[in-house]
Order: structure tokens, then sequence, then C-alpha cells
């Protein structure tokens, strides 16, 4: 959850390469409000470490000073709580001094009041706002007078450097799921990156895989260049991991509420469990 109590995130990086792992993750809330309605999507009371996040890119930028090939990212950052100029710098910043090594993972979250406090995007608009913020980053990243014009961002020709290493961009992954998740994700995004468990057990992630890739052939895409990244919630079996790498899934992230995920003690028994998979699984 990237907290002040937890591993430093240089420690953790250096730890995963030293392990064989790809790449470390982290996601994103600027802050929880006090008066919050819109429940937890996992049931009952929002665990605490959500008020106590760090930024993600701040702690990204320490990972990158540990490591020399391990790829960073988040899954998911919020881009609607961002000012578009100030976030297109920080990416293009990070991924100039990581060495090209970033990527961007980003969704529209689930807490309404906490985008509220941010932009006044009405919460159905959500997804038609965030396609207009990555339209707009990547006008930043990629243009020499980069400008775009349309409903929640607007700005003539501007200069923004430095432009991230990587070119045109980093590659942005939807970190969404469900069928309007798809319908964005085929249209705007580089990758997709939903979490296991919204798709189902095993065998039905096998088949909403099969969706989405239908869903970009009849889109025009074809979908062996739309990569997919898997999220996985709770402690995946060997077995399960397996089944994945059969669908053709790039990479699967590990650690979302994973059994004992609130107590940093278990972070390197964690990683030691799963390490033996890297090089069986690649």
């Amino acid at each position: 959850m990237n907290t002040a109590e937890e591993i430093r995130p240089d420690a953790l990086a250096r730890a995963l390469e030293e392990r064989g792992f790809e790449s470390l993750w982290m996601g994103e809330h600027t802050h929880i409000p006090v008066e919050q309605r819109t429940p937890y999507p996992a049931g009952g009371e929002l665990p605490d470490q959500y008020r106590r996040m760090m930024d993600p890119y701040v702690s990204l930028m320490l990972a990158a000073t540990a490591t020399a090939a391990l790829k960073l990212g988040t899954a998911v950052a919020l881009p609607l709580e961002h000012d578009v100029l100030a976030l297109a710098k920080t990416v293009a910043t990070l991924d100039r001094l990581c060495g090209g090594r970033f990527e961007f993972g980003v969704g529209v979250g689930w807490n309404v009041e906490e985008l509220a406090n941010h932009r006044p995007v009405p919460w159905a608009q959500r997804y038609r706002a965030l396609n207009e913020c990555v339209g707009a980053l990547r006008r930043l990243w990629s243009d020499d007078h980069s400008e775009y014009h349309g409903e929640y961002y607007d700005f003539d020709p501007i200069w923004s450097l430095p432009k991230p290493l990587q070119r045109p961009h980093p590659a942005v992954h939807y970190g969404v799921g469900g069928r309007l998740g798809t319908v964005h994700t085929v249209a705007n995004a580089d990758g997709w990156m939903p979490m296991d468990v919204a798709l189902g057990d095993a065998a039905g992630v096998g088949r909403k895989i099969g969706k989405f890739r239908a869903a970009a052939s009849e889109a025009g895409r074809d979908p062996a260049v739309i990569p997919i990244t898997l999220v996985a919630f709770g402690d995946p079996t060997a077995e399960t991991l397996a089944l994945y790498r059969s669908y053709d899934v790039e990479r699967v992230v590990l650690g979302g509420s994973r059994q004992g995920w609130d107590d940093p003690s278990t972070t390197m028994p964690f990683l030691d469990r799963y390490a033996p998979l890297v090089a069986e699984l690649r």
C-alpha cells in the first residue's frame, strides 16, 4: 500500500530485482474524505492504510535509484485528481530519470467524494473525462507545440518539456473492468489492467479475456498489440498463475489483498514464496 510504515520503496525494489521479478506497481489515493459516503468496494470498513498512502511517483523514483532493470508502474494512478500539465511533467521526468522504465496504469477510482474534491466531473462522465485526460497527456508527451481542445481539458499550444524517454510515450494501461471499461480500453488504451476478481473465477477470467479480445477485433484493433496485465486478488496458486499464462496474459501483479497485507513483516516472506515461480512461468 506504499505507506511510511512499510518496507521502503528502494529496499522493496531491490529485493524484487534480486529475486527476478519483472516490475513494481504502486496505487494512488491523493486523500480520503472524512465524510465518505461511498462504500468500500471490498466491503466493511475502509482499511486505515488507504488514508496513509504515499505519493507513487516519488516512491517509484526512489525505487528506480535502487535498481537497474526493474520496470516501475502505477496500479493504478488517478489522473483526474491531478492538474494535467503538472502530471505530464511528473511522468516525463520520472520516465527520463528511471531510464524509460515507467508504465502508466490509470483508472477512474471508486470514491465519488474523492474525485469531487478535485474537479467538477460528474461521476457518470468519469470515463469520458479520463479519455480526454489521457489524450491531453499524449499530446503533451509527443508534440513539440502541444495543444488539446476538449470538454474537460482545453489549452492552446504550449511547450511541455522534458518529453518522456520512451517514444512516443510510456504505455498507458486502463485498470478498468466491465463492458463499459472494455469499450474505453479498446478505444483508448495501450494495455488492459483489470483485477482478476472483477472478471470472476479462474475459468471466468479466461472467458472475459476472450470477450475482450473479440471486442478489440470488432473495433478494428489487433488484440495481440493490447497486452493484458492481471492484478491478482489475494494469494493465487501456482496452478492459477499457470492458467493465466495459458490465456496469454503478459504479466500478473501480485500482492493486492494478499494474506497479511497489512503487516509489513510479511512482505519478504511473500516475495520469497513466489520468487521460485518467476522463472518457471516466464
